[in-house]
């Protein structure tokens, strides 16, 4: 049986998200990602995708495009609330699924649709944990039973610095007691990140999360090194906070305003199985450009990740007008004065390794790194931690 050096991918969703796996799947080095098919909510928006990335198959809807037989690999790029039953309908269609992070979320599923918004964040956070929870775990049965591997989308996991402080960790023999992650930046101005009915939460969802899969992928692989087992999450105590409202007690902001119902400050401590901590944070109250760090405090090691920034390169300029036009990192408010662009930002986000992998283990049959019980577990650890905030207590997994 020859090897096969290529994965048919079809990609759903043409936004943001879309565009960075379209530049990241023609890249992968040993197998290759090839983007067979695009389908969108307009067909519009689908056409210039596929004009863009000169995709062959532009498909009307899901359905279309899940009836391809060269299409192996969905790679869903859809809002929240679409995830599970388009990840269910791919797995049955005999498709391995890509989904991005959160895995699922609370979005008002058990409400009517014609709900108003206050009524799906006014839900109790012990049904939202229960409903996100159930959903999760419904992607991993699904996908099992139809035996495809359903993949969690979680970049960090890949990113270099976390690639290679895995690597130093199992090699040190010792322990990670204190993780420390954060993903800061000023803030989503999309009117759809400023409603629970859309995001399914605030910061702690959209970018605590990401500190979250790592910590939980790093503690998993070190139980095993260590004892044969993986160290489990096992409590989560945490705090949610709009702080944009104390802004506007200053003379200006330059942060986003205006969250409706969401937190953009959300911090949670887990206690591991092992008895060592984490702790993670989300906030949309920093100026500068993402901020995107991992530290690991262990027995006998010491290990600080920079996803971003980072100053492989330093830049100046006087004025905007120097470099216009150029991104110098994802968030940046200005391209004048000193910044640090970063080379490639796809490769150092990790972004570019986790469609490798994912095209590598569909084309080997060898499990991703990142998959969906991972998913399922930091779903499980956001929706607890926001329990844990609605009644100020420690909330047990």
């Amino acid at each position: 049986m020859s090897e096969q050096t290529s994965v048919g991918v079809g990609v759903v969703g043409a936004g943001f998200l879309a565009e960075t796996r379209a530049r990241c799947y023609p890249r992968t080095s040993g197998v290759r990602g090839r983007i067979v098919a695009v389908a969108s909510r307009t067909r519009e928006s689908a056409a210039a995708f596929g004009e863009r990335h000169d995709v062959a198959n532009v498909c009307a809807n899901l359905d279309e495009l899940l009836a391809l037989p060269e299409v192996q690999l969905v790679d869903l790029c859809v809002p929240n609330h679409l995830h599970r039953p388009f990840a269910e309908a791919a797995a049955r269609a005999g498709k391995h699924v890509v989904c991005t992070k959160p895995l699922t979320a609370y979005v008002g599923q058990d409400l009517p649709a014609d709900a108003p918004d206050e009524a799906v964040s006014a839900t109790p956070r012990a049904k939202m944990l229960e409903l996100a929870v159930a959903d999760a775990q419904a992607m991993v049965d699904t996908a099992k039973e139809n035996g495809v591997q359903l993949m969690y989308g979680e970049n960090w996991v890949y990113a270099p610095s976390i690639r290679r402080a895995r690597e130093l960790l199992l090699a040190s023999g010792g322990v990670a007691l204190e993780l420390r992650g954060w993903e800061s930046h000023n803030g989503s101005h999309s009117p759809y990140s400023k409603l629970w009915r859309y995001t399914g939460g605030g910061a702690l969802i959209r970018l605590a999360a990401h500190p979250i899969g790592a910590m939980l992928h790093l503690k998993h692989v070190e139980g095993l090194a260590l004892d044969g087992e993986p160290v489990m999450p096992v409590a989560v105590t945490c705090e949610v906070a709009d702080l944009s409202l104390a802004a506007a007690r200053g003379s200006s902001t330059h942060i986003a305003t205006g969250w409706k119902d969401v937190e953009n400050w959300g911090s949670c401590v887990i206690a591991f199985s092992d008895g060592t901590r984490g702790v993670a944070l989300g906030s949309d109250n920093q100026l500068g450009g993402m901020e995107s760090k991992l530290e690991l405090s262990g027995s006998n090691f010491n290990l600080k990740c920079n996803l971003s920034p980072n100053d492989l390169l330093r830049s100046y300029a006087p004025d905007e007008s120097v470099f216009e036009g150029e991104t110098m990192m994802e968030k940046a408010s200005t391209n004048a004065g000193w910044n640090t662009p970063i080379p490639s930002e796809d490769w150092s986000s990790g972004h570019l390794a986790m469609c490798e992998d994912f095209v590598t283990a569909v084309a080997t049959g060898r499990p991703a790194l990142s998959d969906g019980e991972l998913g399922l577990a930091v779903t499980r650890v956001v929706y607890a931690a926001y329990l844990s905030a609605e009644e100020g207590r420690r909330v047990e997994l």
